[in-house]
């Protein structure tokens, strides 16, 4: 290691010591800084590096132990190694210098090979913490890239697994794989409006609302497609397609995935309590259910389906209207009126 690119300050309030240990150290081809003041060396390490500090312990106004205290204090400066020069040598002085924070002190007057010992061990001992510590600092970098790399990978994958399984959905009902598209985007729009949503929350609804419908996988066609109004007994198995989800989605802890099971689970409970399948009610509904709730019936309404003819866009609003604290909830019932020319838009474009 050269020491040409070493800064050394030497702080004492007597010349002739800072002139012997510059005369020293100077043999060892260090860059040397000196000042009389402990008020002055703290403004100088405030705004310059160095290596090492060679304090001098007593000194008039702020003496060594108190410009060694400030130092420490210094954000990027604690570590910086602290020699106190002094020709007290009685213990409690000695101890309560290691106190505050000194690593080594070297009685005057100086011996030339002790001070060069002692500044160049102290010296590389500090260079080899800091490399050390970039070295700790670079793993941990790499090992934090690689860790969002791998997220941003299983993110990848749950939003690959949901486009498969909404395009095998699609691939039953023309009109089906649509009202998915409609509904996510719906639901999307609605989230980035909400004052609450985060852009995080707005991307996961957008990914996972395709799996709303996902337990009627497990439904009969003839009861999916039945052209005429469900009995009671089809419809109840109709209900279980929230059910079905759940079974199979609840184990994640994927975050998309875990919000899918909840669109899925909660997306036809309503605000006063009278959905299914648990008969939860306003805000004990989690607010990816809410949303996607309402994007689902405002499409269906609005689209053909095998049981009905498609009701008119104004038709569609003024029953989601009616329905505010009923079956929708109140807040996103006013952000979609507030909005409606850009919902309009997305039911009508396809």
């Amino acid at each position: 290691m050269t020491n040409l690119n070493c800064n050394i300050l030497i702080v004492d309030d007597v010349e002739v010591n800072i002139q012997m240990a510059m005369n020293i150290l100077a043999e060892e081809n260090y860059n040397l800084t000196s000042t009389y003041s402990g008020n002055e060396a703290l403004t100088l390490i405030q705004n310059n590096h160095y290596d090492l500090i060679l304090l001098d312990l007593m000194m008039p106004g702020m003496d060594g132990f108190t410009v060694c205290t400030e130092i420490k204090k210094m954000p990027n400066k604690a570590d910086v190694p602290i020699i106190f020069l002094t020709a007290k040598d009685d213990i409690d002085s000695i101890s309560h210098a290691f106190y505050v924070g000194a690593v080594d002190y070297v009685r005057k007057p100086f011996h030339p090979e002790e001070l060069i010992s002692r500044v160049k061990s102290h010296i590389e001992l500090y260079r080899s913490r800091f490399i050390l510590k970039q070295h700790n600092l670079s793993l941990q970098l790499k090992k934090d890239q690689e860790r969002q790399r791998l997220m941003t990978e299983l993110e990848e994958v749950q939003k690959e697994i949901i486009y498969i399984l909404a395009e095998f959905i699609e691939s039953s009902s023309l009109e089906t794989g649509h009202h998915i598209k409609r509904v996510s985007t719906i639901s999307k729009l609605l989230a980035e409006y909400h004052p609450s949503m985060t852009q995080e929350d707005v991307s996961i609804i957008y990914h996972a609302s395709p799996m709303h419908d996902i337990g009627k996988i497990a439904i009969s066609d003839d009861i999916l497609h039945k052209s005429g109004k469900l009995t009671v007994e089809e419809f109840e198995i109709m209900k279980m397609h929230t059910l079905i989800a759940h079974k199979f989605l609840k184990k994640t802890q994927r975050k998309i995935l875990k919000a899918a099971d909840i669109i899925a689970t909660q997306h036809h409970e309503k605000w006063d309590g009278t959905g299914y399948p648990y008969g939860l009610k306003g805000e004990d509904i989690h607010l990816f259910g809410r949303i996607v709730a309402l994007a689902d019936v405002f499409d269906s309404l609005t689209h053909k389906r095998a049981y009905k003819e498609a009701w008119s866009v104004g038709d569609a609003i003024t029953h989601i209207q009616e329905n505010s604290g009923i079956h929708f909830d109140p807040t996103l019932v006013a952000i979609f009126i507030e909005h409606i020319d850009d919902f309009i838009f997305i039911v009508e474009e396809s």
